[in-house]
């Protein structure tokens, strides 16, 4: 096409030859800036009735209007050298090629608007000549083919910017070269999945200033020509790309597990302290500096462009995902361990609050703004749910058999444990926010001591479910062992946050109805089989009589002492004292008994030597390994010798 012109401006420049001296001074004046336009305008005579004007008149005004053609030849011919200059590459010396391309621009946008002036001159020139039967054809021609070949350069501007012109192709390779610096200086955070090493927060290095200047010229040139959005995808795209490979440092494939997975927290809570870790870890050493540099790269454009890319890096980098999870974990079932877990997540979310307000508070954030606003309800609501709930959870366990060893249940170690969680430093913060701000939702005033009397009314209930659990034991003895070993344990809540929040009158009174639980089981248990060892008169002499009396000692002592090795008492300190009680009651009368009715400990009557009786008063209450359990003791102890023999060998 560029040919096509050249031959037909040879036919313009002979027609316009004996004005070129004239048009020079014009041509000067386009090469300087300022509006040009306005320049044109006031050159060109303003468009007069032409259907009676003389020939001389009508050349008058053809003269008029050599010198902007003119000039627009010898911008046409600036534009072909420009043309040439740019079918370089970029990157060798891209200030220039953007200066080259910026010209280019203003080169043709003036082709373009000043071809309209003149064609419309030419145009009213034509028919003004067309319409004089006075004029020579030679004229007319000689105006119409101008006309038309400034009509056909009119179209450059438009052509150059279609697919295979010249100004495509230029910014084509701007783009191009925008991707290639983007690309050669991202390079993945340095990310190290620590919880607690704040020195592991590495601060990624900027881009430097000579490659932050080059793509900020980029932007500015490819904007002008409606090709900023091409930039913003290209450097999310890039950008993104590398925020997700900093997160393969990271095992996340827990982040795309399906609702289902999440009907037990319990089965899930490795994951969701995963996530706590992670995601903070996420917003403030990837997306914090993601959200900087973006900044610095579009600063020159608006902060709107800024945020509208950051969001496509963030949402393409996968900070979704992380919220969905969030939300997914407050679709499972509700347990007491659930709670914990959202109060966890909410204690991540509200300290990411500030950064989240500086990082996605902006119109380009919708969808990630309505998503953390969702899992923020659900989680409070959730949260609240639960913990209203807690008395009725712990009353239902009423209904439960209590251990048949007379063992604290595990439902009164975790109520206790689980309470210790609410009130210590973790979680009391948190949950005191939770509730203020599902308070203030439902437009109620938060009272002080709520999250007490809740817990009040928890161990209140097991309270009650001690007393009818004890009630359900068969053997007196054994309800005594179990109220026992509960009292023992709530003693051991001083010291502890429950214990500080129940008070030292609280604990003094379990300590009391320990020693009672203690004596009862002393004197019901014992009490009976010494009273079998008491001496009787008359008695002394009868052997046959003694030997019937120490019988049924032995098969008593052997009924009771076998019940009794299945029943456990938890505290160490506490079993060492029954323990010592029971010796202390029965051995000695155990002596005096033998020694009484003259009967030898090797005698075959005797069943039990002091020593042996003392020993295994002694050992009560201690776990017994089943033959399965001492089998796989042997077997571990087996392996463990073979190693050191090979070892040493």
């Amino acid at each position: 096409m560029a040919m096509s012109i050249m031959s037909k401006m040879d036919g313009i420049k002979t027609l316009l030859n004996t004005s070129l001296e004239r048009s020079r001074a014009l041509s000067m004046e386009l090469d300087k800036t300022g509006p040009r336009l306005e320049q044109i305008k006031q050159r060109l005579p303003s468009l007069v009735p032409m259907e009676n004007c003389s020939f001389v008149a009508v050349r008058h005004q053809i003269d008029g209007v050599i010198g902007p053609a003119s000039a627009l030849l010898k911008v046409f011919d600036v534009v072909l050298e420009l043309q040439e200059s740019l079918l370089s590459e970029p990157f060798s010396d891209l200030f220039n090629y953007l200066s080259l391309v910026k010209q280019l621009e203003e080169a043709m946008k003036f082709l373009a608007d000043n071809c309209r002036l003149t064609i419309q001159w030419l145009e009213g020139i034509f028919e003004a000549l067309e319409g004089n039967p006075g004029i020579d054809d030679r004229y007319i021609l000689n105006v119409k083919k101008p006309l038309r070949i400034l009509q056909e350069l009119q179209d450059t501007d438009v052509c150059s910017r279609l697919e295979g012109g010249v100004l495509f192709e230029a910014l084509e390779k701007l783009e191009a070269e925008f991707n290639r610096l983007v690309t050669e200086n991202t390079l993945p955070f340095a990310l190290i999945d620590s919880p607690t090493n704040q020195a592991n927060r590495i601060a990624p290095s900027l881009m430097p200033v000579g490659v932050m200047h080059k793509l900020q010229a980029i932007i500015r040139r490819l904007k002008a020509n409606g090709r900023l959005e091409n930039c913003i995808s290209v450097y999310a795209q890039v950008r993104s790309s590398n925020v997700r490979a900093s997160l393969q440092v990271f095992d996340l494939e827990y982040l795309e597990n399906s609702i289902s997975e999440f009907d037990d927290v319990q089965d899930i809570e490795g994951s969701i302290d995963n996530w706590c870790k992670q995601f903070e870890l996420v917003v403030k050493n990837l997306f914090e500096p993601e959200y900087k540099l973006c900044s610095d790269v579009f600063d020159k454009i608006g902060s709107d462009v800024s945020m509208s890319c950051f969001a496509k890096i963030a949402v393409q980098s996968g900070i979704l995902s992380f919220l969905r999870f969030g939300k997914n974990v407050t679709e499972s079932k509700k347990d007491p361990t659930k709670l914990l877990k959202l109060l966890d997540i909410f204690a991540v979310l509200n300290n990411l609050r500030v950064d989240f307000n500086r990082l996605f508070g902006g119109g380009a954030y919708g969808e990630i703004q309505t998503l953390t606003r969702d899992v923020i309800k659900r989680v409070v609501n959730g949260a609240c749910e639960i913990f209203w709930e807690l008395p009725i959870q712990v009353e239902i366990q009423r209904k439960t058999s209590p251990p048949l060893n007379g063992n604290v249940p595990m439902i009164v170690s975790f109520v206790t444990d689980y309470c210790n969680q609410l009130l210590g430093d973790k979680y009391k913060a948190t949950l005191t926010k939770v509730l203020v701000i599902h308070q203030s939702w439902k437009q109620e005033t938060y009272q002080e001591g709520l999250l007490a009397s809740q817990i009040f009314n928890m161990i209140k209930e097991i309270a009650l479910n001690l007393d009818a659990w004890s009630s359900g034991h068969q053997d007196v003895t054994l309800s005594y062992v179990f109220m026992m070993n509960n009292h023992s344990h709530f003693c051991n809540l001083k010291g502890t946050k429950l214990g500080e929040m129940l008070g030292s009158s609280w604990l003094r009174a379990h300590e009391q109805y320990k020693e009672y639980y203690a004596g009862l089981y002393m004197r019901e248990s014992w009490g009976k089989l010494i009273a079998l060892l008491n001496l009787q008169d008359g008695q002394k002499s009868n052997t046959n009589n003694n030997m019937k009396r120490l019988k049924a000692f032995n098969e008593a002592f052997d009924c009771l002492y076998k019940k009794q090795s299945n029943w456990v008492v938890t505290d160490i300190d506490l079993k060492e004292k029954i323990c010592k009680l029971v010796v202390q009651a029965f051995v000695p009368a155990y002596r005096n008994y033998l020694k009484s009715y003259g009967l030898l400990e090797e005698s075959k009557h005797v069943k039990y030597s002091v020593q042996s009786l003392e020993n295994m008063l002694s050992s009560l209450f201690e776990p017994k390994l089943s033959t399965r359990q001492v089998h796989f003791i042997g077997k571990i102890k087996h392996v463990v010798t073979h190693l050191m023999l090979t070892t040493v060998t």
